[in-house]
């Protein structure tokens, strides 16, 4: 088994669940949560961090559901350093196979998983305790000009918000209970061939990038 870990792909075409090695031992542990070469060893292109997020909920609150505007997209690499959350990816790329398909995964620190969601799928997260704290990566800076949100309270979503919740009162923030419906914003929403072709640019642009360093 690697001693870095492993990506694999979920459900969603273009997410992924990164399992990290921890080494532990009477101190406590390590571990590395993001490694430029494996990342792009594993999804063919790379992760260029422009900005570094982190988040402090109490348990019960409700953050989401977010997306970007596609170009540029804001891909992200999600982790919960302390605490426990129920992260939701839904995938809100229009044309996509799984165009709504979502899926719920919990990331805490224990396991210290990882996850990465590409450009064009929404993004938000259950606090399932105290001070449960979300850090990620993000491959643009945030723009809130071009920031949107779907109501993660809407039926058409399929989200089983108490579930994720554990029986808790959601706590959300103004903007976030504000959220629009899904059928209000279902035509701007981001195009599924936008999104790959932004993915398939990186690919070109790591390929060529490799080949002339090989050389």
């Amino acid at each position: 088994m690697s001693t870095r870990g492993s990506y694999r792909p979920l459900d969603i075409d273009g997410v992924h669940l990164f399992e990290p090695v921890i080494h532990g031992d009477a101190r406590g542990s390590f571990h590395e949560w993001f490694k430029a070469d494996a990342f792009a060893e594993a999804l063919g292109h790379p992760l260029i961090p422009e900005q570094a997020n982190m988040s402090v909920s109490a348990a019960g609150v409700l953050r989401g559901l977010h997306y970007a505007d596609v170009p540029p997209g804001q891909a992200k690499l999600v982790c919960c350093p302390a605490g426990r959350v129920a992260d939701v990816v839904v995938d809100l790329r229009r044309g996509s196979p799984t165009f709504l398909e979502h899926l719920v995964v919990e990331l805490d620190d224990v396991d210290r998983r990882v996850l990465y969601l590409p450009v064009g799928v929404g993004h938000g997260f259950a606090a399932r305790a105290e001070g449960s704290v979300v850090c990620y990566l993000t491959s643009a800076a945030w723009d809130p000009a071009a920031e949107h949100a779907v109501s993660m309270a809407d039926p058409a979503l399929g989200l089983d918000l108490p579930a994720l919740l554990e029986g808790r009162e959601p706590i959300l923030s103004d903007k976030d209970r504000a959220a629009p419906a899904l059928a209000e914003v279902r035509e701007s929403l981001p195009d599924y061939a936008d999104c790959r072709a932004a993915e398939a640019e990186l690919r070109d642009l790591w390929a060529a990038a490799n080949g002339e360093a090989g050389r």
